[in-house]
């Protein structure tokens, strides 16, 4: 039989809707400590999918997504300044880079492997000099979103929380869903092999823009959010590398070209950042020498590993072939 769900997927399946409920109430229950916490953990989540399903799924590897998790923190505060809401504004910011992602992807989705990957961090360079010149940043100075001061502190942490929850939902939510769909049949297809794939009739620019669009739109969001819990904005801070490579380390060692790998990887640097980020750069390094180790000796990320190993299919994005029992091995 060719099976896309399971009974174990859909109670797992289950099991996620369930904890769903109880982070939505999360602010009424939880400490003021522990939600901020959960706030940094939904944005990570959104950074690691979101480069997973431009890398994992598109095989377009990029080295320069802080481009657009900048970008989306820096017209959130110009948005508010022109008088938009400030949490409408988050919103509002993500979908404008996201379709600054349109005209762009038309130029960095001709490039491929290595060209693309340089091309990326130029551009991300090229958008931190132009937000500076911009006299309301003050230049590496930064200012703040200055709207939340009117908001009361109690107020701003929930609704930041459910801002990123919220956003964390819908973008992954889309993501499986196109995953399941043509789409994501296409874009795996042309991470393979992008001859044959539009040897067979897929459109492979078509393809690659939307998911170029979506990773955009997410890392986007994922500054909107960040800038909202943080409150000041410094262009340096935000358009640093550091975050691409918080993205390659979740990725990487969740499970790269999984669903649910990038979402394990974003718990696990959570609590790796929990613990020994007060070390510094001694934190990066060890960071950086993780992904290396893991990319070297478990190439599949814990999740990818344990997927194969144990055939686990939580959130099945594909489908799969159930042999009778008299024909799988030892069936008889």
């Amino acid at each position: 039989m060719v099976l896309r769900w399971t009974g174990r997927s859909a109670a797992f399946a289950t099991a996620i809707a369930a904890a769903l409920v109880v982070l939505a109430v999360g602010p009424f229950v939880f400490a003021p400590g522990v939600t901020d916490r959960l706030t940094a953990l939904f944005v990570y989540v959104i950074l690691g999918a979101m480069w997973n399903a431009l890398a994992g799924y598109g095989g377009l590897v990029s080295v320069g997504q802080q481009a657009f998790f900048g970008l989306g923190a820096f017209a959130a505060i110009r948005l508010s300044h022109a008088g938009v809401p400030v949490y409408p504004s988050l919103a509002v910011a993500a979908l404008l880079v996201g379709l600054l992602a349109l005209p762009l992807g038309e130029v960095m989705l001709r490039l491929r492997g290595g060209e693309f990957a340089i091309g990326m961090w130029v551009v991300a360079e090229l958008a931190h000099l132009l937000v500076n010149l911009d006299p309301l940043i003050n230049g590496e100075t930064g200012t703040s979103l200055i709207a939340l001061n009117a908001v009361t502190a109690p107020a701003r942490r929930a609704d930041t929380y459910w801002s990123a929850l919220g956003g964390m939902v819908v973008l992954l939510g889309a993501m499986f869903l196109m995953l399941r769909g043509r789409v994501g049949a296409s874009v795996q297809a042309i991470r393979d092999d992008e001859q044959a794939a539009a040897s067979v009739g897929v459109r492979v620019l078509a393809t690659k823009r939307v998911v170029f669009v979506l990773a955009a739109l997410g890392c986007a969001l994922a500054g909107a959010l960040w800038l909202a819990s943080a409150i000041t904005f410094q262009p340096r801070a935000y358009f640093s590398v550091q975050w691409t490579a918080y993205m390659i380390f979740m990725t990487l060692v969740g499970g790269l070209g999984t669903f649910e790998g990038p979402v394990l990887g974003a718990v696990l640097f959570f609590v790796v950042e929990t613990v020994f980020g007060a070390y510094g750069v001694w934190y990066l390094v060890g960071l950086g020498a993780a992904a290396l180790l893991f990319a070297l000796f478990v190439p599949a990320g814990l999740w990818g590993n344990a997927e194969r190993r144990y055939a686990l299919r939580m959130l099945p994005v594909g489908y799969h072939v159930a042999l009778p029992a008299s024909r799988q091995p030892g069936g008889g």
